[in-house]
C-alpha cells in the first residue's frame, strides 16, 4: 500500500511538471514588460522633442552667428514687402532683393513682432524719420531675447538715399566700420533725397505706398534730441505675404 502511494505521487509530479513549465513559459506578465519598455521609449522620444523645442526657443543671435543665420534665412524668402501701421496711419515699404542681409533682418524682426509698440523716436524736419526704438522696457526685453549683433554695411549695390528710401543707421557704439544697428531704420523725406548719406549707410528698400503718412510723421512737433513731443507708435509691422 505504501509502495502504491509513492508511485502515485511520482506519477503526479511527472504529470504536473511539464504543465508548470508551459504555464511559466506563457507568463502573462511578459507582454506587460514589453509594454513598459515601449512606454519608456515613447516617453523618451517626447522628452527629446521637448528639449529640441526648448533649444529653438532659446536661440539667440550674436555677432558670431548673425551673418550665417541671415545668409540661410534669405535663401527661401519669397516676400519683400512690409506694412507698418502707426498711430498716425500706415505705409508700406518694398525691400531690395540685392541687399540680402538687411532685407532678411527686417523681415525676421517683423515676423518676431519686434517693431510692434516701438516708436518713431527721432524726427528731423525735412530730413528723416527714425523708428524701431522706445524708452519702454518691453523693447529692451525684446532686444535681449532676440540677441545682440550688428550688420555690415552694403553700400555698393547702386541704391541711393532718394526721398522715400528706407535705410539703416549705424550703431552708436565705437564703430569705425559703420556697422548697422539692426533694430532701427530711417526713412528719407528730403526732396529729391539726402545723397550725402550715400556710402555711409545702407539703403535696403523704399516706401511704395503711404508716403503722405511718412510726411505727416515728419511734420510733428519735436523736443530736444528730435524726440516727438507726442509719442508716435508703430502699432503693428506685418509682412505682406
Amino acid at each position: 500500500m505504501l509502495k502504491s502511494m509513492r508511485l502515485l505521487k511520482l506519477w503526479s509530479f511527472l504529470f504536473f511538471c511539464p504543465l508548470l513549465y508551459w504555464t511559466c513559459k506563457d507568463n502573462p506578465n511578459k507582454p506587460e514588460s514589453v509594454k513598459t519598455e515601449s512606454t519608456i521609449q515613447k516617453d523618451t522620444m517626447i522628452t527629446v522633442d521637448t528639449v529640441a523645442t526648448a533649444q529653438e526657443e532659446q536661440f539667440e543671435l550674436t555677432e558670431v552667428n548673425a551673418i550665417d543665420f541671415f545668409f540661410d534665412y534669405q535663401k527661401d524668402l519669397k516676400v519683400d514687402k512690409v506694412k507698418i501701421t502707426t498711430s498716425l496711419g500706415s505705409f508700406t515699404v518694398q525691400l531690395y532683393d540685392n541687399v540680402p542681409y538687411h532685407k532678411a533682418n527686417f523681415i525676421y524682426l517683423t515676423r518676431k513682432g519686434y517693431f510692434d509698440e516701438t516708436q518713431f523716436h527721432r524726427v528731423v524736419k525735412d530730413f528723416i524719420i527714425q523708428g524701431g526704438n522706445s524708452d519702454d522696457q518691453k523693447t529692451a526685453k525684446k532686444r535681449r531675447e532676440i540677441g545682440r549683433y550688428l550688420l555690415p554695411p552694403d553700400t555698393r549695390k547702386g541704391h541711393k538715399h532718394h526721398r522715400g528710401t528706407i535705410s539703416m543707421p549705424s550703431s552708436e557704439i565705437n564703430n569705425p566700420h559703420m556697422l548697422a544697428s539692426p533694430y532701427e531704420f530711417f526713412i528719407v523725406v528730403t526732396k529729391p533725397g539726402s545723397y550725402h548719406l550715400d556710402g555711409d549707410y545702407t539703403p535696403f528698400g523704399r516706401v511704395i505706398e503711404g508716403m503722405d503718412i511718412v510726411d505727416k510723421i515728419n511734420s510733428q512737433p519735436v523736443e530736444k534730441g528730435d524726440w516727438p513731443s507726442q509719442n508716435i507708435y508703430i502699432e503693428k509691422a506685418e509682412v505682406v505675404e
